[in-house]
């Protein structure tokens, strides 16, 4: 099966957009941490989601990058594991509470496909067209744990009524997951989408995010080496603030830290006293 993949994933275009790239290379380091003997989850359809060439190609230029230095690509890969697992573990901490779950820039995402989901849950995955073509096209032979809706469209349209045809259900509690999404969406664009997520969650409802602190947008944006970090346009020192004021009460977290670690985390943490440092939280929540 895994060779199949592979083979369709060569014959579909790649993926040529930088912002749409991100999410092959976010891909390619969970591929590389389900190598791992001691990996934290097992994405078993990422490697095939990146295609074989790319794969290749990402890891000979992560080789070179590294020199001689053997903890490089492991700092490369640490920050993806840990919040991959973190936001793993939250969707499956709070399933026996919600039936439904909206994952909005869903990359190559797969969790309704590697998560013990009951069948009964209705996870909606939601993208630009560029990247949804392409993983649709190579995972259309492969059983979803649960049912399993997607959704092609840039977020900053209208995109409510699309969820609504496929049959969310605004009555009823939802899990909003939004990993590596906000930091390339603008000031205006973060709160136009908080306020409509805000709008179509009941009480009990929650959320799952990551976002990045002001100087790490500054530095990153500043980078124009860089594929990711030069297309960040948002960064927030206090994202408890920020999901309060849309009706959510959120619990902060910064990778590393001890419910964030896993024993793979090597970065020294700098405490959130000291102001304008670099860093990244991971945000979960719930609608009182």
């Amino acid at each position: 099966m895994e060779n199949e993949l592979a083979a369709k994933a060569e014959k579909i275009p790649e993926i040529k957009n930088d912002v749409c790239r991100t999410a092959v290379v976010m891909a390619a380091k969970r591929a590389i941490e389900s190598e791992r003997t001691d990996r934290l989850f097992e994405d078993p359809f990422a490697a095939q989601l990146v295609g074989f060439k790319e794969m290749q190609s990402l890891r000979d230029n992560w080789d070179k990058q590294d020199g001689k230095d053997p903890k490089s690509n492991t700092l490369r890969i640490q920050f993806v594991a840990v919040r991959t697992k973190f936001f793993d573990d939250f969707l499956v901490s709070v399933i026996p509470e919600v039936r439904q779950i909206v994952i909005l820039g869903v990359g190559y995402d797969t969790r309704a496909y590697r998560l013990p989901l009951p069948p009964e849950i209705c996870i909606y995955e939601i993208d630009l067209p560029e990247i949804m073509s392409r993983k649709e096209e190579i995972l259309k032979d492969i059983p979803s744990k649960c049912h399993r809706q997607t959704i092609a469209t840039d977020l900053q349209k209208p995109w409510v009524h699309l969820l609504k045809n496929q049959g969310y259900k605004s009555n009823e509690p939802t899990v909003w997951l939004m990993e590596g999404l906000l930091m390339y969406l603008d000031e205006k664009e973060v709160n136009t989408l908080l306020q409509t997520i805000s709008d179509f969650s009941v009480k009990g409802s929650y959320l799952g995010v990551d976002l990045i602190s002001v100087k790490s947008w500054e530095i990153g944006s500043q980078r124009q080496n860089g594929l990711i970090s030069k297309n960040w346009r948002f960064g927030t020192d206090e994202p408890e603030e920020l999901f309060a004021c849309y009706g959510w009460n959120a619990s902060v977290i910064q990778p590393g830290e001890m419910r964030a670690n896993y024993g793979r985390y090597s970065v020294q943490i700098t405490p959130r006293s000291i102001p304008g440092m670099r860093r990244s939280f991971m945000v979960t929540a719930k609608k009182e």
